[in-house]
């Protein structure tokens, strides 16, 4: 294993995040800063965190 960025769990994280950057594009602008900014940075500390152990 290289980087973290051959493991399965952030390449799974990373198409998690893509998906649900899309989906939040189409909730309601009163949403923006609460909601969709609340689901958005907690769906992006995942392949934040997952970096191999040494």
């Amino acid at each position: 294993m290289k980087t973290h960025k051959d493991l399965d769990v952030w390449k799974n994280s990373i198409n998690f995040v893509t998906r649900l950057y899309q989906k939040t594009q189409h909730f309601f602008s009163t949403e923006r800063y609460g909601l969709t900014s609340q689901l958005r940075k907690s769906a992006v500390s995942v392949p934040s965190n997952s970096s191999p152990v040494k």
